[in-house]
């Protein structure tokens, strides 16, 4: 095992002048009203006005720039260098600058507001921030509110007063790479939680948990140095990142495209020769709708490459993965499941041989054991729903600063306790629910994982998130909030008949129509649907309104 700046390095060496990075940004195209298939058409098109590239050599060389410059503003070991970019050809070498110094990257999500940048960055100790044009506004409104951050760098062209301009100054500094060793055990980045259950933990990562989730990705999934990555979701998220490690091992092409329509996943995939797209269940979801409606038509697009689509961040309906097989048969088909504080998926895995077992989120992925406890942290019975624990080399450090939430999930021993509820069954484990997000109503333990699995087999049901809510006499009970596809019509009545099917205890008491929110990553904001529905705004939406 080897830090990934020394196989960033490697990579340039033996493969310094293919093509390592593609960004494509179709959303470029239609603000001047042109559609990507339009703007094919044209034979004198300038592709780079919406598709730029960059090769192993000139990642390496960004990189050791990047490096160079902060050691010339004294940023060393231990540091902290905050990242808050949209997906862009910079990011990833900026992100290896930083590890280059023996400093931590710290990446921030793209859609934290103001408020919520200046806590991440008080909370992590930056000193440093990194930002694009799209973040100008909310940088502006917190300047003078970050103490702690020295210098504020702008990646973009009209740097605001406030910031000091990226790319003039990094140009001048050296290309070499830094005299700094990195090691296995040091710090090498905080990543913050995905925050759904409130304000976001930072959750410390080592050069070792990188490196760990390097080879699994690689080893779970086979990536050559012919495969070509397809990367949509937001680099600052583990879950984007550590799958294009796969590729950084084996030194394949990586895309990143900057949005999230079915034609421009499809389009990509077709004109890069991509191999290997991650996806979330939305936008999995949103390709078959697209498909089914015939508003994509898969004989405009070259696919036979494409050998592999995976999924993760949240549980996913086997009913998504039985659909997509039958539009797509030749396809390897895996799921990751992971945490943040477990260096992002792949900790347990389906694996992409057992697609018989499409509902389970798998096996222990490579190097990682699992446990399955109970409310004393004692093991359960094959069957039984406990805590799934978890222990390999991509563990977190810590939460930090935090030493009581690091306590609480964390043993001696070195098992992260999820906070997931799962269960072992004919070897594999099955994601039941969240803990925090059991519903106990009259006494029975409703998960609403199982609910919401059943209610998207419903041909017109878009996305669903079971909730508990408030009752007097039960304690509680389950509420369906249902978005229904565009261009479908369901009430409650066609609800109802279709969950004859479920045990009655299971069924949803209240049915509330309207959208499903999700985070970047792809997971039902819960805590937002709840403190919408158990007020008095419940009803306002409340059982028995149609959708259309």
């Amino acid at each position: 095992m080897q830090p990934i700046t020394k196989i960033l390095e490697k990579n340039a060496a033996e493969h310094g002048s293919e093509v390592a990075l593609v960004e494509i940004n179709p959303q470029e195209l239609e603000s001047r009203h042109t559609t990507w298939k339009e703007y094919a058409l044209i034979e004198s098109s300038p592709i780079e006005a919406f598709r730029s590239e960059m090769t192993w050599a000139e990642f390496d060389e960004k990189a050791n720039r990047f490096a160079n410059f902060l050691l010339t503003r004294n940023v060393k070991r231990g540091d902290k260098v905050a990242i808050l970019l949209m997906n862009c050809l910079e990011w990833l070498p900026i992100y290896f600058g930083v590890l280059r110094t023996g400093a931590m990257a710290v990446p921030l999500n793209y859609r934290y507001t103001a408020d919520e940048i200046r806590y991440c960055l008080d909370l992590s100790d930056a000193s440093v921030l990194v930002f694009g044009p799209e973040f100008t506004g909310r940088v502006e409104e917190i300047a003078d509110a970050m103490p702690k951050v020295r210098l504020r760098l702008y990646v973009g062209g009209d740097c605001p007063s406030f910031a000091e301009p990226y790319s003039s100054l990094v140009s001048y500094c050296s290309s070499r790479r830094p005299a700094i060793e990195v090691a296995l055990d040091v710090d090498a980045a905080i990543y913050f939680s995905s925050g759904t259950t409130g304000f976001p933990k930072a959750i410390v990562l080592t050069h070792r948990c990188l490196a760990q989730s390097a080879e699994m990705e690689q080893k779970h999934h086979g990536q050559t140095h012919d495969d070509v990555f397809l990367c949509i979701p937001p680099l600052y998220h583990p879950g984007a990142q550590m799958h294009w490690f796969g590729s950084l091992i084996a030194a394949g092409r990586a895309v990143l495209l900057r949005g999230v329509k079915p034609e421009w996943v499809l389009r990509a995939v077709s004109q890069e020769k991509c191999t290997i797209v991650w996806l979330l269940v939305p936008w999995a979801q949103d390709i078959l709708d697209a498909i089914d409606s015939g508003a994509v038509n898969l004989e405009d697009y070259t696919l036979s490459q494409w050998r592999l689509m995976h999924i993760g961040a949240q549980p996913v309906p086997p009913s998504l993965i039985q659909r997509w097989l039958k539009v797509f048969p030749h396809h390897d088909y895996d799921t990751n499941y992971g945490l943040s504080e477990s260096t992002g998926p792949g900790c347990v895995h389906l694996g992409v041989g057992n697609v018989d077992h499409v509902g389970a989120i798998g096996i222990p992925g490579y190097r990682w054991e699992t446990k399955i406890v109970d409310a004393n942290r004692a093991p359960v019975a094959d069957g039984d729903v406990g805590e799934l624990a978890v222990k390999g080399p991509g563990v977190m450090r810590e939460y930090y600063k935090d030493k009581a939430a690091t306590d609480a999930v964390l043993d001696s021993e070195g098992w992260l306790y999820t906070g997931d509820m799962a269960q072992l069954r004919d070897g594999f484990i099955y994601l039941v629910d969240r803990k925090k997000d059991v519903i106990i109503t009259g006494g029975e333990n409703l998960y609403p994982v199982q609910i919401e699995d059943f209610l998207r087999a419903h041909p017109a049901i878009k996305d669903v998130a079971v909730i508990g809510l408030p009752d007097a006499r039960l304690g509680e009970i389950a509420a369906a909030v249902i978005e229904v596809k565009d261009g479908a019509t369901l009430d409650e009545a066609g609800v109802e008949e279709f969950c004859r099917a479920l045990p009655r205890y299971k069924r949803p008491r209240k049915v509330i129509f309207a959208p499903v929110p999700r985070n970047p990553t792809g997971k039902i904001e819960k805590p937002k649907l709840r403190k919408i529905y158990c007020g008095d705004s419940l009803v306002a939406q409340q059982v028995g309104l149609a959708a259309n």
